[in-house]
């Protein structure tokens, strides 16, 4: 998970050159110009001899007095600045951690350390570490937004997800454009802890600029289905058919199934009977039954009816011969229902004899035998 939301975290909360402060205690003039110098040649990209001279400078510098040891912490900053260019990060660490608890350097200096520090442990994959220094920080320093989305991917690291969530909210709140890493990562915390219809709002934020990451449709309509809310996860996917994001077999599928759970179920047969005609959906049996259920709810009752014939005569199984009596002789259609019912029986479904018997009794014209006709093949 690490890896995922990193690449926008990361680099946001560590400063990579943070410029020396030349505050009291006093400098010589020739320290002040050294580091000054040293400065100039990092952001030069001399990163390896800025490196070596200001841990030199620092290791000559230890033990001694007050101005000494702020020297000292301020050629560490830089020798640590040097090392993030390079690469090195735990060095870099290595250098902050021991600048920061140098006696007497000021608080608010120690905590802008202590930031970087915690950004770079993060970086190494020291996440409780990380975890314990941003806190630290966070007790008494506020408004920093990219320190709330560094503490909700660590607690979200850890499986926290309810303290995951919490940061994530904050972040939200003070960050007006959210990078949809940012957003992905707030929409798996707040959706880990519970908080779906929360989760579900941001996925649909991140939605605005995802015009190419089905997967984020996908995600989004399925929150919203987990959530029991169909018709909602209809509306999303089937706005990403209809921009392109979704496409092929599977989603037109799919798309058809969420029309049916949202309670559009005349869209999703007239979806479904198009992409059949078009080769789109293999013209399979349970395709053409799904197709009959669809109208059925739809309660249209002439396509519904045609639809579960073709059923009945593809498949060929009494079953839906019994299934197409049954819906006939509820809607009325007696000589289909009839007819369906007696092709039911002749497959051996039990219950058919029982329904021809409750159906009104068949007129027979004059002349005829009044034989019930078991082979009849009229199209009712």
């Amino acid at each position: 998970m690490r890896h995922v939301f990193y690449a926008c975290i990361l680099v946001a909360g560590v400063w990579l050159v943070a410029s020396p402060s030349w505050a009291a205690p006093a400098l010589p003039g020739g320290i002040i110009d050294d580091l000054k110098g040293l400065e100039a040649r990092l952001e030069s990209g001399e990163y390896a001899a800025v490196e070596a001279e200001a841990s030199q400078q620092a290791e000559r510098l230890a033990g001694g007095n007050a101005s000494d040891r702020w020297a000292r912490a301020l050629y560490l900053q830089l020798a640590a600045n040097a090392e993030v260019h390079r690469g090195n990060v735990q060095a870099a660490v290595e250098h902050l951690a021991t600048a920061r608890g140098i006696e007497g350097v000021e608080r608010d200096q120690a905590d802008r350390w202590l930031r970087q520090e915690a950004g770079l442990r993060a970086r190494l994959g020291e996440s409780e570490r990380a975890r314990q220094l941003l806190g630290d920080w966070l007790e008494r320093h506020g408004g920093d937004t990219d320190a709330y989305w560094l503490m909700a991917q660590l607690q979200a690291e850890a499986a926290h997800w309810g303290q995951a969530a919490d940061w994530a909210q904050r972040a939200l709140e003070s960050d007006a454009s959210p990078t949809r890493q940012r957003l992905g990562l707030a929409a798996t915390a707040l959706q880990r802890a519970g908080r779906e219809d929360a989760a579900l709002a941001v996925l649909e934020r991140q939605l605005a600029g995802a015009e190419g990451d089905p997967d984020a449709w996908r995600r989004a309509a399925g929150l919203a289905q987990r959530m029991g809310d169909p018709e909602r996860a209809a509306a999303l996917w089937e706005t990403a058919w209809r921009r392109g994001v979704l496409s092929g077999a599977d989603d037109l599928m799919q798309r058809i199934r969420l029309h049916l759970a949202a309670g559009t179920p005349a869209r999703a047969a007239e979806i479904l009977e198009r992409a059949l005609s078009a080769g789109n959906l293999e013209d399979s049996l349970e395709n053409r039954r799904l197709l009959a259920e669809a109208w059925q709810a739809a309660r249209d009752r002439d396509q519904a009816l045609t639809a579960w014939r073709e059923v009945a005569e593809q498949g060929a199984a009494a079953e839906d011969w019994l299934r197409l009596g049954q819906l006939a002789a509820e809607w009325d259609r007696l000589e289909l229902a009839r007819e369906a019912l007696r092709r039911a029986r002749q497959g051996g479904a039990a219950e058919a004899s029982d329904w021809l018997a409750s159906l009104p009794e068949e007129e027979v014209p004059d002349g005829a035998s009044g034989d019930d006709g078991e082979g009849v093949e009229g199209n009712g």
